[in-house]
C-alpha cells in the first residue's frame, strides 16, 4: 500500500551528493519536495532537475528543501550534479526502499518520475505519480501548493 495526501511522511536516511547522509527527521518543521526520478542523465530528468535547480530561490523563499531521489549511485549523482550546476542534493536510493516506502515503482520494479510535498508536520500535501514520465510537474504548481500550506 502506498502513502497518499494527509499520510504521515515515511522517514529515511540516505546517503546524498557533497558527502552528506540526508535525513527526513532532519527537515522536520520545514516543508520538503521529494523528487524521485528514473536516472541521471536522461533526457526528461535532465530538463526536471534543472528546472527545479534554476528556480530553486522560489522554493527557497518558502523555506522548503528540495530534495532528488533516484537509484544511482552517488558517484553517479555527484557527476550528474556537477555537469548540470544542481544546487539541491541527490540522493542514492540504491536498494530502492525508499521508492517502495512511497509506493513510486512501477510493474517490473522501475522507478516512476513522482513529487510529494511534505509539511512542516510532516504529512503529505501532494502526491503525483506519473504514468509514463515522459512530463513533469511544473515549478508553478509545486510553488503553488507549498504556498497553500504556509
Amino acid at each position: 500500500m502506498s502513502v497518499g495526501v494527509g499520510d504521515r511522511a515515511p522517514v529515511f536516511r540516505l546517503p546524498a551528493t557533497g558527502g552528506s547522509m540526508v535525513s527526513l527527521d532532519d527537515l522536520a518543521g520545514e516543508p520538503v519536495v521529494l523528487v524521485f526520478y528514473p536516472g541521471d542523465d536522461t533526457p526528461v530528468c535532465t530538463k526536471q532537475l534543472s528546472s527545479y535547480s534554476r528556480e530553486l530561490n522560489e522554493f527557497e523563499a518558502l523555506d522548503a528543501h528540495v530534495l532528488g531521489i533516484s537509484a544511482q549511485s552517488v558517484e553517479s549523482h555527484e557527476k550528474f550534479a556537477k555537469k548540470l550546476g544542481l544546487k539541491f542534493p541527490l540522493l542514492a536510493d540504491t536498494d530502492k526502499a525508499v521508492a517502495a516506502l512511497y509506493g513510486t515503482l512501477g510493474p517490473l520494479g522501475f522507478p516512476r518520475r513522482s513529487v510529494f510535498i511534505v509539511d512542516r508536520q510532516g504529512l503529505i500535501r501532494y502526491a503525483h505519480r506519473a504514468i509514463a514520465g515522459l512530463t513533469y510537474r511544473p515549478v508553478s504548481e509545486l510553488i503553488e501548493v507549498l504556498a497553500s500550506l504556509n
